[in-house]
């Protein structure tokens, strides 16, 4: 099976538990069951391959120049977490079926644990760290919707804003440092990445990168100090804490750490760095861990430790030790798993997680115990299970580790985790399960049925299996991921006995150690509770309140709601940019001389400033602001065409009559002049950035013009491929419609946004008392006698059809001369415009055919139904073709795809130009709304004609 469809099968599998909760719970746990299944066999096929040594690719290619590609490559190391995330997905599903109670939304919860599924599973097949990125926030967003899944529970809510806080923050950190790795070894590809070890640690960006990169890692994998979010994550329901703790989640830091192991480990910074961090934070989660009398809580503190111990191992920098990390990762996740479906099994049972009111459970709930007995004694390191065989490894290596020239602090100190590991395991058999029966239990204890229990105790039988058939169980597989780690790796040898050695004196000591501790723990306890100690929620919560408090006060400093605060601070901080740029660039002299300037060139400029500025000193009258803006429009067209641009001065000349005609009406919506609302000190300092700004453009703009550049031009490549590639002479049409037709395609569908978001405000403007107070409003000057001239009636409907035809043959000319859809399309909406102005709203109403909407989606589904075509010639979206044709008597003429597509741009334009017009004119005539008997709203106009008749 392909990696694509093995990655993507949790993701499709994640719409059917929604759609398939009214046909059932059961229905809807086979759906998602069925999914987990399905990539697990397709995992399984490349297992031989994996087995025997050969590395699986499956590659395409996106934007190759950028380093954007989907790459899927499945080693011993993918392959195994892969394997757990799958396998353990498979028996949480089955758990959840029977822990959650019928009134929890089961569909929502499969489709969210697919979702992280499909996400953890993308993260260790990802062969481009581009793409591993976006699956890394992908875990830290739908974690935060299975941990916060019961909402009604604040601790929920909190423990779901803890982790997405934290892990999402370590997330950006590894964002930077990843991208730092990828520029060193010249590739985002991890394969390439991994084969650059000595260009990477002799970079003097090893360490940034390194550091970023572990930040990701140890806040994903819940290292101190940020360790406390994984508690408070089991708010959570205990399949999704089962899940988490045990193949996801916080394995993803794990398999980081140990993905990059070949490139970043073996340096002293490397050592330092992991292996210390892992050690405090196995120490620490282990001390912890004895003195929480929440089940699920000692559960996550103890992930904490054995978190630790596994990044310890990994940090040693050692191949036997990587090898142990990996052995360990395996034996971790079944016996937590099991724990955890335990916890919640005593919790669905007994209505409680507290130990101290639990105890006894063993006569009323057997099969409970045995599987938390065996999955217990292996937390704890006792032989003959699995977590004894990893535990000795770690100690093993801990014993021969020196730090900093101390050959007793690491296997000190790590004996002293596993003592504390011992002692917590033992509590969470010995003050749940042991002891006499209680008499004042929350609930009423007993074994669930077999579908609650089935999942741990496979778990539990594979704890045995493999303590005691390590090696071969377990052995090929460990075998291939060290290799995948570190290389050709020596033989992997596991095994239950390794003789009298260090490591089994340090665990025998442990094992003693932990039973005192527990003997002692109602003494311990007391004093642990009485003793001042930090609290990492409170520490968190105050440091999230301060951050919150410092972004609000910079926030409300700068958005006042003053768009001329906004702008101004946009352009300081764009001039502060350039001027940096210019003092610190190396700009050479000009290699080009003056041109000229011709008298048509000065007048053209002169008009331009003088209307610019009569705009800067009359811009309080709106109507007389928009004529002068009509004028800069018409100079800058004017423009455009004495620099040999017709088809912009035919755009921008079209533009801006509809334009201007749409902000008329707009200002009918509007009064008829600017408040003045800013201070003068505050338009001094406006008019003093806008010349600097303005002085800055000019001066860029002749540094440009006065110099010639090294580089080539992007418009030879148009030029020369223009007719050859497109079928065009008209090299801007065949730009928009050819080489950047994704471009257009979405402007046209922006356009069409545009012309929608007007409908509808102005829905809402006719819906409300405005409309009667616009019909009553009384002018202000002297108004023509006949609003619908005769001579102008005549003209607009003679000139409709020349229009259209000017229209038509501006569209059919496009493609090799000067025009093009869009231009087509304002030159036909401007004819109907027309209409509408010469004759009124209600009499061009009257007489529409088509509604404006739906001939800005026909204009889109045209447009979009041309690029699809290009599939089916198997190339890209929106590639067009062309081609001759001749049929008699006509000469031979050109047929291309690009029309279709152009015409699918014109009818988006006149759709939402015509719509806009509409919009904004319909005020004034509705159907069925009497206007001469409209209400008036405005009092205060009643009461001047009053006074103004009794002064008569």
């Amino acid at each position: 099976m392909s990696l694509f469809l093995i990655a993507a099968l949790p993701f499709l599998g994640a719409l059917f538990p929604g759609l398939l909760i009214r046909a059932g719970r059961d229905a809807c746990a086979f759906a998602a069951g069925l999914a987990s299944l399905l990539a697990f066999v397709g995992l399984m096929t490349h297992a031989p391959a994996i087995f025997a040594g050969e590395v699986i690719h499956a590659r395409v290619d996106w934007l190759p120049q950028l380093g954007l590609s989907a790459n899927f490559f499945l080693d011993g190391l993918g392959f195994l977490f892969a394997t757990l995330i799958l396998s353990i997905g498979l028996l949480i599903i089955l758990y959840a079926r029977f822990y959650l109670s019928r009134q929890d939304p089961m569909g929502n919860f499969y489709t969210y644990l697919l979702l992280f599924q499909g996400a953890m599973v993308g993260i260790v097949t990802s062969d481009n760290i581009l793409l591993l990125l976006i699956f890394w926030e992908l875990t830290s967003l739908s974690s935060f919707l299975l941990i916060g899944f019961w909402k009604h529970l604040p601790e929920g809510r909190q423990g779901a804003r803890m982790a997405l806080t934290v892990t999402g923050m370590g997330g950006l950190a590894m964002i930077a440092g990843m991208l730092i790795l990828g520029h060193i070894a010249g590739s985002y590809d991890i394969s390439v990445i991994l084969q650059n070890k000595e260009a990477i640690q002799s970079s003097d960006l090893y360490l940034p990168a390194l550091l970023l990169i572990l930040l990701g890692a140890f806040t994903k994998s819940a290292q101190f100090p940020f360790h406390f979010w994984l508690p408070h994550a089991m708010a959570a329901p205990t399949p999704v804490s089962a899940y988490l703790h045990s193949a996801t989640m916080v394995k993803a830091g794990l398999f980081l750490m140990a993905r990059l192991w070949p490139v970043l480990a073996g340096t002293d910074a490397w050592f330092y760095i992991v292996a210390t961090t892992g050690l405090v934070t196995m120490l620490l989660g282990a001390v912890i861990a004895l003195f929480k009398d929440d089940l699920k809580a000692l559960l996550a503190f103890s992930t904490v430790s054995h978190l630790g111990l596994i990044t310890m191992l990994l940090g040693f920098g050692t191949k036997a030790a990587a090898v142990g990390a990996v052995f360990h990762i395996i034996n971790h996740a079944t016996f937590k798993a099991a724990l955890f479906m335990t916890a919640g099994i005593v919790d669905h049972e007994a209505h409680t997680r507290d130990i101290k009111r639990l105890g006894g459970l063993r006569h009323l709930m057997p099969v409970t115990f045995t599987i938390a007995l065996v999955a217990g004694l292996s937390m704890a390191g006792i032989p003959p299970f699995n977590g004894f065989l990893s535990k000795e490894m770690m100690l093993e290596l801990a014993a021969h580790t020196d730090w900093n020239g101390s050959h007793l602090l690491v296997p000190a100190l790590a004996t002293l985790a596993a003592l504390f590991s011992v002692a917590y395991s033992f509590r969470f058999i010995a003050h749940t399960f042991l002891g006499p029966k209680r008499e004042d239990y929350p609930g009423h204890p007993h074994d669930p049925g077999f579908g609650l229990w089935a999942s741990p105790a496979l778990l539990t039988v594979l704890v045995v299996v493999i303590g005691l058939f390590s090696g071969p169980v377990v052995g090929p597989l460990v075998q291939v991921t060290a290799d995948a780690v570190t290389g050709a790796h020596p033989k992997v040898y596991l095994k239950l006995w390794h003789g009298f050695t260090p490591a089994l004196y340090m665990s025998a000591g442990a094992i003693v150690g932990g039973l005192l501790l527990l003997m002692l723990h109602r003494w311990l306890d007391r004093a642990w509770n009485d003793a001042p100690r930090p609290e990492a929620k409170a520490i968190f919560e105050g440091i999230i309140a301060r951050v919150t408090d410092l972004a609000r006060g910079i926030t409300d400093g700068l958005h006042n709601g003053a768009i001329t605060r906004y702008a101004a601070i946009m352009v300081v901080f764009t001039l502060a940019v350039s001027i940096h740029a210019y003092t610190s660039g190396t700009l050479g002299l000009p290699t080009r001389k003056m041109m000229e300037i011709g008298l048509l060139p000065a007048v053209g400029w002169l008009l331009l400033v003088v209307a610019t500025g009569c705009i800067l000193l009359l811009h309080r009258n709106r109507f007389l602001s928009l004529i002068l803006i009509g004028i800069v429009g018409l100079i800058v067209s004017l423009s455009f065409n004495y620099l040999s641009a017709p088809d912009l001065a035919l755009t921008q000349i079209s533009v801006e009559v509809v334009t201007i005609i749409l902000m008329l009406l707009a200002l009918n919506f509007m009064p008829k002049d600017t408040p003045i609302e800013t201070p003068p000190l505050t338009r001094l300092r406006d008019g003093g950035i806008a010349v600097a700004a303005g002085v800055g453009i000019a001066a860029l703009a002749y540094a440009m013009l006065m110099r010639d550049f090294s580089f080539e031009s992007i418009s030879a490549f148009h030029a020369a491929n223009s007719y050859k590639g497109g079928g065009g002479t008209n090299m801007v049409n065949v730009i928009l419609v050819d080489f950047r037709g994704f471009d257009t395609f979405g402007e046209i569908i922006v356009l069409g946004i545009a012309a929608m978001v007007i409908y509808a405000l102005t829905e809402a403007v006719l819906a409300s008392k405005v409309r009667a107070y616009l019909l009553n409003r009384k002018p202000d000057m002297l108004m023509a006698g006949d609003a619908h001239p005769g001579l102008m009636v005549v003209v607009t409907r003679v000139m409709m059809p020349v229009a259209l035809m000017v229209a038509a043959y501006i569209f059919f000319r496009g493609h090799n001369l000067p025009g093009g859809g869009f231009i087509a399309g304002l030159i036909a909406a401007i004819a109907v415009v027309m209409q509408y102005m010469a004759s009124g709203f209600g009499w061009a109403a009257e007489r529409q055919r088509f509604p404006y909407h739906g001939i800005i989606g026909s204009g889109v589904l045209v447009a979009a139904a041309t690029g699809l075509g290009a599939w089916f010639n198997n190339v890209p979206f929106l590639t067009s073709d062309f081609g001759y044709v001749h049929i008699e008597p006509l000469k031979e003429f050109e047929l291309a795809t690009a029309a279709l597509f152009d015409l699918g741009v014109f009818l988006a334009v006149v759709g939402a130009v015509l719509l806009a017009l509409e919009s904004l004119a319909r005020f004034a005539w509705q159907p069925g709304i009497d206007t001469d008997h409209a209400i008036d709203i405005n009092p205060a106009r009643d009461d001047l004609a009053a006074n103004e008749k009794n002064e008569g």
